[in-house]
This record gives structure tokens, sequence and C-alpha cells, in this order.
């Protein structure tokens, strides 16, 4: 009876799977590049540069990429190859009274993959359309174009827009009357568009199957989704450069407005920008870390990854600057008439520009191939840490063969019929609402307050030297030290305090208010993923055995000799089995 329940036990573990690492470091470099070069570089800091003071506004993007950006960049890094767990149980292992962090990031991941997805299926959309011998933005002689229509890639600089506050561009027309079919309010949601629905369906098939093996699957997708970009990125930015006008637009994009400097509002958009940009304070890093082998040297992979992705958005910036200058020329109208942030940037002014353009088909299809594999490769290694989160949480359930795939397909369709409203006729205000609330700023900024003062304080910024130091035999900076005990969480905190004094109600294009009810909708989102945080705490320090003094000094003591023995030993296993193969 015995030898049958061994030999049960035998092959159930059989059939649990090992959590995997990368193939090799590229996969990991391309898979980070993928995950933090996404639609921010494109369509949100070459109009934050634009319009918080040029080339001045580098100034304070610059403070917050060396006291934030890069010190949380390496932080989450390092965590993640040390732990080789998830964004959640790896504060099991460092500090577990500061575990709702982890819960805290991964709601703002699910948030965010629900409105990510939504830009990808717009880009399709459109993508579908730059098909056509005619590009529909380009003309107002369709069923949706109104008699306040405008046509400008056929006025050559006659008409003045600033002239005609009735008037409305073809490429708005396409976008509000065609992609849209905006109703009047978050009170009137109307019917589904099932255009969009097929777009939004084709989407998350491919992001389904770009992970559905896991980190084996993701790191062959990243070599296609996290290059071509780049070379899409090129294209336009050489066309770009070549048409009249875009010396203007770049102007326009790097004069030093020096007296922004003293505007609190610049350096609150130069904050939220890093935070987002760089992805840190929701885990991600930490699970994409978590597949290194333990000697990886994440210490130099940080500080490239980290030049990249600013390189990228000064890049960009010249790439969308030089169109819009164009654009401006052909117009006839002033720069800041043109230049957009968000959607209104890739769905109304780019697309505008390219109709004027010689060959306008070829540059839309480069453009809106671009944008969807900028936002894929984000869109998919944010499911990926979901799932990777949720795994290392229940190993012995989710690494079963096939366990995986079931979930993934659940999590997809989850996600999928809950943003159904966001594909409604009101779906963009509540797509806004989910944007402006749910994935805010500020929620990563208090995350990332409580992350750095339990690393650096609880578990000691002296064992994190050390911990980088054992895996990759490189000491790292001081300054890194005095970042992680006092400059980012006083940066960040600050931050999150300006945020709130500085808050403004949500509206659509300025002229829609929300009602009031909304608004408490999205503060009850913006404070569900804060509130995990002392929620956890204080749930921990109320049960267990032992004295309330007993019960937090057992919280904040890390799990470290055992973590790095487990670590060594399967590095050594893996090593071990390499040679076995090789013989």
């Amino acid at each position: 009876m015995l030898k049958k329940e061994c030999a049960v036990q035998d092959r159930t573990a059989e059939t649990v799977e090992e959590r995997g690492q990368w193939a090799s470091k590229v996969e990991f470099l391309l898979a980070v590049a993928g995950n933090i070069v996404g639609l921010g570089n494109v369509w949100r800091f070459p109009y934050l540069c634009y319009k918080n003071g040029g080339g001045a506004f580098l100034v304070p993007y610059l403070v917050f990429v060396v006291t934030c950006g890069v010190p949380l960049f390496l932080l989450e890094t390092t965590i993640g190859q040390y732990t080789q767990e998830g964004s959640i149980t790896c504060w099991r292992k460092l500090c577990p009274l500061a575990e709702g962090i982890g819960y805290g990031g991964q709601l703002i991941i699910l948030y965010s993959c629900m409105c990510y997805i939504i830009i990808l299926a717009w880009a399709l959309f459109y993508l579908v359309f730059s098909f056509s011998a005619e590009l529909p933005w380009a003309s107002c002689n369709n069923f949706w174009n109104t008699d306040d229509c405008v046509d400008f890639s056929a006025l050559n600089g006659t008409f003045k827009w600033t002239n005609q506050t009735n008037t409305t561009s073809a490429a708005t027309e396409f976008w509000e009357r065609r992609v849209l079919s905006i109703s009047g309010g978050i009170e009137e949601m109307g019917s589904i568009r099932w255009e969009v629905l097929l777009c939004l369906i084709a989407m998350w098939v491919i992001c389904y199957f770009c992970i559905w093996k896991g980190v084996k699957s993701t790191g062959k997708v990243v070599y296609f989704t996290a290059t071509f970009p780049y070379i899409m990125l090129l294209i336009l930015l050489i066309r770009g450069l070549t048409l009249p006008g875009a010396v203007t637009g770049v102007v326009f994009y790097l004069l030093p407005e020096p007296s922004r400097l003293t505007d609190p509002q610049v350096w609150m958009e130069a904050g939220a920008q890093i935070f987002f940009s760089y992805s840190v304070g929701v885990g991600a890093l930490v699970v994409l870390g978590s597949y290194n082998p333990y000697n990886n040297n994440c210490y130099k992979d940080c500080l490239w990854l980290c030049l990249l992705n600013s390189s990228t958005s000064v890049v960009a910036g010249f790439a969308v600057f030089s169109v819009l200058g164009f654009m401006a020329h052909e117009q006839g109208t002033p720069i800041e008439e043109v230049a957009e942030s968000g959607p209104g940037l890739a769905f109304i002014a780019y697309p505008q520009a390219i109709a004027m353009m010689p060959l306008p088909q070829l540059w839309a299809i480069c453009f809106f191939v671009m944008i969807i594999l900028l936002g894929l490769d984000t869109q998919f290694v944010a499911m990926e840490v979901v799932m990777t989160s949720i795994a290392d949480m229940f190993p012995a359930v989710m690494r079963r063969a096939g366990r995986r795939e079931r979930f993934l397909l659940l999590f997809c369709l989850t996600c999928f019929f809950l943003q159904l409203p966001m594909i409604t006729e009101g779906g963009m205000y509540v797509f806004q609402l989910f944007d402006y609330y749910a994935c805010n700023g500020a929620c990563i900024l208090f995350l990332c307050v409580f992350e750095t003062l339990a690393l650096g304080w609880i578990f000691g910024a002296e064992r994190l030297y050390g911990i980088i130091e054992d895996m990759t035999g490189v000491r790292p900076n001081p300054y890194f030290k005095l970042c992680w005990l006092w400059l980012t969480p006083i940066v960040s905190l600050g931050s999150f305090i300006c945020s709130l004094v500085e808050y403004q109600p949500l509206t659509f294009n300025r002229w829609y208010v929300y009602p009031d009810w909304v608004y408490m909708l999205g503060w009850i989102m913006a404070l569900s993923s804060i509130l995990l945080v002392p929620g956890w705490a204080v749930m921990k320090l109320g049960t267990g055995p032992g004295t309330l003094s007993q019960r937090f000094h057992r919280l904040c003591q890390p799990d470290l000799d055992r973590s790095l023995t487990q670590n060594r030993e399967a590095e050594l296993e893996r090593s071990r089995s390499g040679m076995n193969e090789q013989d």
C-alpha cells in the first residue's frame, strides 16, 4: 500500500512542470525592451517635452531618471533574479509585511491589460483601412461625414483652422464617427461597435498564443515584436525629416523654455512619464528578472536598458514632430494647433499628416504596424507577469500540464467580457475613466514609496548590495544606496502628495464633465490598489501567533539564507544538466 502511494506521489510530481528560464540573455533583453518601450515613448514623451518647456523639460526628466527610474529599475530586476519568484511571492522571502505591494501592482496591471489592448484594437482597425484605394480619413465623401467636415490634405494652406470653430477635420470625423461612433456621454452607452469587437478578438487571440507556453513562447516572440518597431520608427524618422516644415516641428519640440522649470506641473508630468515608461512599481521587472540565471549581470543590463528606453523616447520625438511640422506647414496653421498627446496623436493628427504625403497607404501601414507591435509586446508581457505571479503562488496547481493554458484562456475571456463596455458607443468615456483613475500614476508612486522603504530600510540596502555583488561579481555604485534609502522614497512621496494636491477631475475633450457617481467610481478604482498595501500589513499584524511585537518582527524578517541556498543549488543543478547533455 505504501509503495502504491509513493508511486502515485511520484507520478504527480512528474506532472508538475519546471518554472523555466530565458533560453538566452538576448531573450531577456528583448522582453524587457519590448515591455518598457511602448506607446508612451511615441505619443506621450514628445508631446510632454513640447508642452512643458521643450528642451528644458529634459531637466526634470533627467532628475527623475537618476533619482527614481534607474534605481527602481535595478532594484526590481535584482530582487526578481535573486528570489526567482513572481511579484507577489518574492515579498515572502524579502519582507512578508510588504506583500500587499505585490497585490497592488498586479491589480494595476490587470486594469492596464483591459485598457491597453483596446488601443491595439483601434490600431488594427486603422491598419485594415490603410489598404483602401483611398484612405477613409483623407476625404469628406463618406457616409459618416457631416457638412462641417474639412479635408485639410486638399487645402494647401488656404484655410485657417483657428477661424473656423464649427468645422472638423476628416481625420477627426473618421475617429469619432466611424471608429468610436461616440455618444453624448457615459450615460448613453449605446450598442457595441462590432467591427472594433472583431479587432479586439483578433488581438486577444494573438496575445494568447504569444504567451500560452510561458517564457518558452514569450522569449521567441520578442525577437520580432521588440525589434521590428525600431525598423518602422527609423523609416518614419527618415521620411519625416525629409518633409517640408520638418525643421519647424523639431524646433518646437526642443526649443528650451527655462521659465517652465518653476512650474510644479512640469515636474509632476516628468515624474509620471518616468514611472510609466520604465514600468516600475507594478512588478513587471521582478517577473522578467526572475527568469534569469542567478549569475546574470543584471547590473549592466539595467543600465543599458534604461539608456535604450530614454533614447527611444527622444528619437521618437524627432519622428513625430517632424511630421507634425509638415502638417502645420501644409495647413498653414501654428504647430501648437496640431500637436496632441495620447489617442489624439495616433488616431487623428498623425493619420491626417500621412494623408498629405505621397503614397499615404504605405506610410499608414508602416505607422500602424509600429503602433501595434509597440503595444503588443507590452500587452503580452503584462499578461505574462500576471500569469507568472499566480503560478508562483500556486505552483502545485498551475504548473501541471495543460493548467496554464486553461487558466490563461480564462484570464483572457474574463478581461474580454469586462472590457466590452469600452467598445460601445459610450466606450471612450469608460476607457478614459480607467486610464485616468485605475492606471493612475499616483497609485504607482504610492507603491514605489513603500517598495523602497521596505527594501531599503527593512530588508536593508547593504544586503541588496551584497546580493548584487554575489550574483554579478560587481559592487554597484554607492549612489544607488543613497537613492534606495533617501532620494527615491522622498522624491516619490513628494510627487505623490503633489499629484493629490494638484488633482483635477477628469473631463473629455475639455467640454464633457462626468457625473458625480463616475468620479466616485474612479476614486474607488484608484484606492483599490493603494489600500491593498496597508490593508495587507494590518491583516497580517492582526493575525498569527505571538504578541504584536513578535508578529511585526517575524513579518519583517527576510528568508535570506534559505533563498540564497535554493538559488545556488538550482543554478548548480542546471549547470550539471547542461554538462550532461553536452556529454
